[in-house]
């Protein structure tokens, strides 16, 4: 059954890998996209927010593509939509932008014809999209994920984040293509370089879920990426070398870059030491940057109540 009146969803973004668990682990964040999907006499978009400048305004979009994808496969014709979006996440970042795009489309276009599939098909759905699950995973369950995909089917398990975690991020003012991040890695890696990627993200894995906070710092050392990406963003060998020393558990570029993460106790008190160094490495490389404090999103893709009379943007302005 369609929803004449509409649907309207909120997915978080995203870091993914954590350092070690290269497209494996995901982390849910406190930065969120919003969709209201309707349908339409013809396909019509609204898009808000300086992020959304410059996306396509047709059939093109990611949104609408992936909700005609949901539509096919619970053979439901529906070619016309109207399509608000919102969002807080930065394009191209390392944070997730175009897998919360990519789960909201699912979820929403789902709520929009009765909600034929469960989480799990939806998972699979936006893995076979973005080809690894993790990013996907978290802004669909939220929380922190451990996932696999055998090419056709994810399984997962969910962790609730320790409850003393925090996060900030520095995010560079320049873009990097997940593409071409992925073009810096290697073909082939050594196998001691294998068993130190396999340790380290047991250990990490283990100590979210153990709150031992105090083995992060050592857990998200890696070496199948960070040492091939670190030119894409220079300053990055230096800040995953030091920031411990300036008030984080560990530090890592989220996802693909050139975002830089550092997880961080709230009970210590190093939080302008460590923005400081941030932006001071980055700075002395020539990067501008700005650093914003998130936390864990616990909670995944969820719908809101579409209020009567109320437009899109009034009735997710409380939201941010």
């Amino acid at each position: 059954m369609i929803r004449q009146d509409g649907v309207r969803v909120k997915v978080p973004a995203s870091t993914a890998n954590l350092g070690p668990g290269f497209d494996t682990l995901g982390m849910a964040l406190s930065l969120y996209f919003y969709i209201e999907m309707k349908p339409a006499e013809s396909t019509v978009f609204h898009l808000h927010g300086q992020d959304m400048a410059g996306l396509p305004e047709d059939k093109s979009n990611l949104v609408y593509t992936v909700a005609q994808m949901v539509f096919a496969e619970a053979g439901v014709a529906l070619p016309e939509l109207e399509i608000s979006m919102y969002s807080d996440i930065p394009l191209t970042r390392g944070l997730g932008s175009s897998a919360s795009a990519i789960v909201g489309a699912l979820f929403a276009a789902n709520l929009l014809i009765g909600s034929p599939f469960d989480r799990g098909k939806l998972f699979d759905m936006a893995t076979a999209i973005e080809h690894h699950p993790d990013n996907v995973g978290a802004s669909l369950f939220g929380g922190l994920i451990t996932a696999i995909w055998d090419g056709s089917h994810a399984e997962y398990l969910r962790i609730d984040p320790p409850a003393d975690l925090d996060v900030l991020v520095a995010i560079p003012d320049f873009q990097l293509s997940t593409s071409k991040a992925r073009e810096a890695l290697p073909t082939q890696i050594s196998l001691s370089d294998a068993v130190y990627n396999v340790s380290h993200v047991s250990l990490l894995t283990a100590a979210f879920v153990a709150n031992r906070l105090d083995l992060i710092s050592s857990a998200m050392r890696d070496r199948i990426h960070h040492p091939y990406r670190a030119a894409l963003v220079p300053g990055l060998s230096r800040i995953l070398e030091e920031a411990a020393e300036h008030g984080a558990l560990g530090a890592a570029l989220s996802g693909a870059g050139p975002t830089v993460l550092a997880l961080v106790d709230r009970r210590r008190q190093k939080e302008g030491e460590l923005e400081s160094f941030l932006l001071g490495v980055l700075k002395e490389q020539g990067i501008a940057a700005k650093t914003i404090w998130l936390k864990p999103c616990t909670s995944g893709a969820m719908e809101l109540t579409m209020e009567k009379d109320v437009s899109f943007l009034e009735n997710i302005k409380g939201e941010f």
